[in-house]
C-alpha cells in the first residue's frame, strides 16, 4: 500500500510539473541577421501581418543625405526590399499598416508625402494632395487613411477615402496632432497638443471630438494602442516633483484604468500586445552589451534581455511586433568603434 502511495504521489508531482506554467521553459531572444545599411540609421517602424511576414522601415544617412530603408521579414530571414518607387531617391519611410491583402507604407518622397502600396502586382504610390512642412503621424485601415502634419497654414487632417483626399477639422483649440491610429474607418484616435495642454481625440471617420479621456495631472501621451476587440491602451508619462515616471491607461469599454508599472522613464512609443496576452515594451537597457524588454502584464511587470553581443555599447530595439506565436523587434546596436546599424532580435520560434 505504501508502495502504491509512493507512486500515486510522485504521479501526481509529475502531471503538476508538466502542467505548470512556472515549470515551463522559458524562451529566450535571440539574434537575427539584418543586412547592413549606411550608418548610422534610423529605425521608424515594424509590423508584421503573421509569422511570415514583416516590415521594418526607416532611413540611412547617405553621403548627399537620407535615404530611405525597407526590410521585409519571411518568417525566415530579413531581407532588404529596393523595389519600392523612389527607394533611390532622397527622404524616409514612416509608419506601416495592413490594408487587407495590401503593405501601406507612409513615404517622405524628397519632402513630398505619398503612401506606398504593395500588392500582389507589386509598389504603386498615392500621392498626397498637398506637400506638407511636417509629416507627423499616418494610419489606415480598409476604406480610409489619414495624414496628420503642419504646413504654412498650421495644423493638417488629411483624409482618403479610397478614392480621394479631403481636410478635416479638428476641435478647437488643438494646436497639434502627435500621432493617430485607427481600429476601423469609423473608429479613429489622435493624441494631441492643446491650449489647455494634452488631449485624446475620437473621431467616428468624419468629425473630431474631444475624447474626454482623464489623463493624468503634468502628463503627456506618447501613444495610443487601438486593438481589434476594442481595448486601448494609452502610455506616456507623468511628471511628479519634476521626474518623468510611464504610466499605463486602459478602457475596458465602459472605464478608464491607471497604472504606473515600474518603468521609470520609458517612452511607450514601441509598444504592443504580445502573443501571450501581456503588453510588451523595449525599456533602457542597464547593459550596454545587451537589449532589455519589459513583459506588462495586469499589476505584475517583469523584464528580459536580448542577446549578449560583443563589444557593444548601445543596443536600442526601437519598435516591436507580434510575429505569429513569437515577437520581433528591430532597432540599432552601436559596436565599439562603429556608427549605429541595424540589429533584430526573436523571442520565441
Amino acid at each position: 500500500m505504501k508502495g502504491l502511495r509512493t507512486v500515486i504521489v510522485a504521479f501526481v508531482l509529475a502531471c503538476a510539473a508538466v502542467g505548470s506554467p512556472a515549470s515551463a521553459v522559458t524562451p529566450s531572444w535571440s539574434a537575427l541577421p539584418v543586412p547592413a545599411a549606411v550608418p548610422p540609421v534610423t529605425v521608424s517602424d515594424l509590423a508584421a501581418r503573421g509569422p511570415g511576414e514583416a516590415w521594418a522601415t526607416g532611413y540611412e544617412h547617405a553621403a548627399d543625405g537620407l535615404r530611405p530603408m525597407s526590410y521585409r521579414w519571411d518568417g525566415t530571414a530579413w531581407s532588404r526590399d529596393t523595389t519600392f518607387p523612389g527607394a533611390g531617391e532622397p527622404g524616409w519611410l514612416g509608419k506601416v499598416q495592413f490594408v487587407g491583402e495590401e503593405t501601406w507604407i507612409f513615404h517622405n518622397r524628397a519632402g513630398a508625402g505619398e503612401i506606398l502600396r504593395r500588392s500582389a502586382a507589386g509598389w504603386s504610390a498615392v500621392p498626397l494632395p498637398t506637400t506638407l512642412w511636417t509629416y507627423q503621424d499616418f494610419a489606415a485601415v480598409p476604406g480610409a487613411a489619414w495624414v496628420v502634419g503642419e504646413d504654412e497654414t498650421g495644423l493638417k487632417v488629411l483624409h482618403y477615402d479610397g478614392s480621394g483626399w479631403t481636410t478635416q477639422s479638428t476641435p478647437e483649440g488643438v494646436l497639434y496632432l502627435m500621432g493617430v491610429t485607427a481600429r476601423t474607418a469609423g473608429d479613429v484616435w489622435a493624441w494631441a497638443d492643446t491650449s489647455t495642454g494634452p488631449a485624446v481625440l475620437r473621431s467616428d471617420g468624419v468629425k473630431w471630438r474631444d475624447a474626454k479621456v482623464p489623463l493624468p495631472p503634468d502628463s503627456n501621451v506618447h501613444t495610443i494602442l487601438v486593438e481589434p476587440s476594442g481595448r486601448v491602451t494609452i502610455g506616456g508619462s507623468q511628471y511628479v516633483d519634476g521626474a518623468a515616471r510611464t504610466y499605463l491607461m486602459t478602457w475596458n469599454g465602459h472605464a478608464w484604468r491607471t497604472t504606473h508599472p515600474p518603468l521609470g522613464d520609458t517612452y511607450t512609443e514601441g509598444m504592443v500586445r504580445g502573443p501571450d496576452g501581456a503588453l510588451w515594451l523595449p525599456v533602457r537597457s542597464d547593459r550596454a552589451f545587451q537589449s532589455k524588454y519589459a513583459r506588462v502584464d495586469g499589476l505584475r511587470t517583469s523584464f528580459s534581455y536580448g542577446p549578449e553581443r560583443a563589444n557593444a555599447i548601445d543596443v536600442k530595439p526601437r519598435a516591436l511586433a507580434a510575429c505569429g506565436p513569437s515577437l520581433l523587434s528591430f532597432g540599432t546596436v552601436e559596436i565599439y568603434g562603429s556608427k549605429p546599424n541595424l540589429m533584430s532580435e526573436r523571442l520565441g520560434g
